[in-house]
């Protein structure tokens, strides 16, 4: 028997339960670890609540992101062994292929032999705030150097992996949060400028930074009434990637701004790059070099046990952290 983490019915962080199951055996091309941490993120959260891309047949397991040890490995498995090492490449489902319990299955193709340097924590809090970030940033927008960028919800793990990444590259990365709270910590990591919408005028304020050349890309977690100042700052040409949509309220489309300024306006999901074997690997090439050489580095705010796992998830919706929430098993 395994222990793991499932809900009976949709709701609030007080639906989840730990449950024991028994996990069968790694069929053909999968692999099983012996969980050690867990990643959490806001998609688990929709997922409980009933808010998510995906509809589970209840009751339900979730989570995404695992870090661990291999127990088992089926047939066909070829490049990993029983006491390796892995981390996990989040799953087009978390419903098939779920992270929450002490121990997990995947397909082989998934698993990543991450760099030894990296413990348990940091390696579950890698590769949805990487994936995320580098697949809006590098292969959609082609993000380079000189560049401006702006960036919401700047203090979430995908915020801070992005500014990381716009440093990589030479980008100049210009976080938004909502008060200035934050600001010194988002400095501290990296931004270039840090603007407080709630507290400053965001249209004024990102044209005094980025001047007469303004904004190419905006990478948004948010949507609502935040479109229009994000737009009236872009350049000509500028692409704004939604890869959220976190306000409450309607989102407006700037329709003669986008028409003036010839603007793309895309919505992402991280599953463009996970589910394309090529793109993927140039991914993880791209995010293991900066994790060996230091210019990405995970920022995990706080970890919880995995009995506290109601509590992780109030804490999660309480957008107090900064950086990565980790349950450790």
């Amino acid at each position: 028997m395994t222990r793991v983490v499932r809900f009976h019915q949709h709701g609030g962080p007080e639906v989840l339960r730990i449950e024991n199951v028994d996990l069968p055996r790694p069929g053909p091309g999968e692999v099983q670890i012996r969980v050690k941490a867990l990643g959490l993120n806001r998609a688990e959260a929709l997922l409980r609540a009933g808010t998510y891309i995906e509809t589970p047949t209840l009751p339900s397991g979730l989570g995404l992101e695992a870090a661990g040890i291999v127990e088992a490995v089926g047939e066909e498995v070829g490049d990993f062994a029983p006491g390796d090492s892995v981390s996990v490449i989040p799953p087009q489902s978390m419903i098939r292929w779920p992270a929450y319990g002490e121990r997990a299955t995947y397909p082989a193709g998934l698993m990543v032999k991450h760099p030894p340097s990296l413990d348990w924590q940091t390696a579950a809090a890698v590769w949805m705030q990487y994936l995320t970030a580098y697949g809006a940033l590098i292969d959609i927008a082609r993000l380079r150097s000189g560049d401006h960028i702006v960036i919401t919800a700047a203090s979430s793990s995908v915020g801070l992996a992005a500014i990381q990444i716009a440093n990589k590259v030479g980008a100049t990365a210009i976080a938004v949060t909502r008060t200035s709270a934050k600001k010194q910590a988002l400095l501290g990591v990296g931004a270039a400028h840090v603007v407080a919408s709630a507290e400053e005028d965001l249209s004024a304020c990102l044209n005094q930074i980025a001047g007469a050349q303004g904004v190419r890309v905006v990478f948004d977690a948010i949507g609502g009434p935040i479109f229009e100042p994000l737009t009236e700052a872009m350049s000509k040409g500028g692409t704004l990637i939604e890869y959220g949509g976190l306000s409450r309220e309607a989102t407006p489309f700037p329709l003669s701004t986008v028409l003036a300024k010839t603007l793309t306006l895309r919505g992402y999901l991280v599953h463009e790059i996970t589910g394309d074997p090529a793109k993927l690997e140039v991914a993880k090439t791209f995010i293991v070099e900066g994790l060996q050489s230091g210019t990405l580095r995970p920022i995990i705010d706080r970890t919880f046990a995995f009995d506290q796992i109601v509590e992780a998830h109030r804490y999660l919706e309480s957008n107090q952290q900064f950086g990565k929430i980790v349950v450790t098993i």
